[in-house]
């Protein structure tokens, strides 16, 4: 019997919140790969050192960030660092990132060009290519210029599952418009276990996060992102009670299988 086509694989780089005060845990960092091909989502503090137990950066089919915090993208720094300085030969990878990105990353460097090495396109909402994986890219509610993403294979068929990943958000239904039945959720539920903060619509909580992953027929959903104060145990318990499909807690290594 001939082989189907190959899967999606998640694995998590990194999922701490702003701050990472656990040894080992790298902010933001989501490495997605296809018959052998990756890119990743984002590449906050921490993320470059732990990248290397999963893949060789440079062989990377590019980066796409969500947004301009420091935890989301810092770690192009390194990363560019190492393209230029680390290898026989120089060599670069693509970027996919908000406008803003690489002037302000060149003011932080003092160096305007700094992630020429890095070269690529600004994010509009759409959709584009990176090697053998297709990246839809919607507006999320958080800081200026934040997205949210849903990756699939290239030559996936229209109804075939992918990863909906929600960057930071704090309105709910900004990542469900990008959920497709069968879909794996990796969601961020910064607030745990908390109630809604109003004042505070940057982030959402376990429970939306859940909701969003039932109302958008998710086959699975992952929290990511949690404050250590929030009940990042605790988060993944009380979205079970909303959410009827597996409900996981984004750690490091942890590899997914999508499709």
């Amino acid at each position: 019997m001939p082989e189907g086509p190959p899967s999606l694989r998640l694995t998590i780089v990194g999922c701490a919140p702003a701050y990472a005060l656990r040894p080992g845990h790298a902010a933001s960092c989501y490495l997605v790969e296809v018959g052998g091909e990756g890119i990743l989502l984002d590449m906050g503090q921490g993320a470059f050192a732990a990248l290397g137990a999963y893949r060789e950066p440079s062989t990377l089919r590019g980066i796409v960030v969500s947004h301009l915090h420091p935890d989301h993208m810092i770690d192009l720094v390194p990363l560019r660092h190492y393209l230029r300085y680390g290898l026989d030969q120089a060599r670069s990878l693509a970027l996919h990132a908000p406008p803003e990105l690489r002037t302000r990353i060149g003011a932080l460097m003092a160096e305007a060009a700094f992630l020429d090495d890095l070269p690529g396109d600004d994010l509009q909402p759409g959709t584009f290519q990176l090697g053998p994986l297709r990246v839809e890219a919607r507006p999320v509610t958080h800081a200026l210029n934040s997205f949210g993403f849903r990756v699939t294979r290239a030559a996936a068929e229209e109804r075939e599952p992918g990863l909906v990943y929600s960057g930071d958000c704090g309105r709910p239904e900004d990542v469900r418009d990008l959920v497709r039945p069968g879909d794996t959720l990796l969601c961020e539920a910064s607030w745990g276990t908390s109630s809604p903060v109003a004042s505070e619509a940057a982030h959402l909580t376990a429970r939306q996060a859940a909701q969003v992953a039932r109302d958008g027929e998710a086959a699975r959903l992952i929290l990511t992102h949690v404050l250590d104060a929030y009940d990042p145990a605790g988060s993944a318990t009380l979205a079970g009670t909303v959410f009827a499909g597996p409900v996981q807690l984004a750690s490091p290594g942890l590899v997914v299988d999508i499709g």
